[in-house]
């Protein structure tokens, strides 16, 4: 596995975990901003064939 691909995976785990933290919280702006980034980081790991977890 190279840099990119661990350090998006890394990413996208972090951000999971930051989206639930967010959505525990009830924090529903926080819930906003962590599903947009989720849902870019997951953009880009499509885009250069990077398969990501469920």
């Amino acid at each position: 596995m190279d840099a990119f691909t661990a350090g998006l995976l890394q990413r996208i785990r972090a951000t999971e975990t930051d989206l639930t933290r967010a959505r525990d919280e009830g924090d529903d702006f926080l819930v906003e901003v962590e599903q947009g980034e989720l849902d870019d980081l997951r953009r880009l790991a499509a885009e250069h064939g990077v398969e990501v977890g469920a």
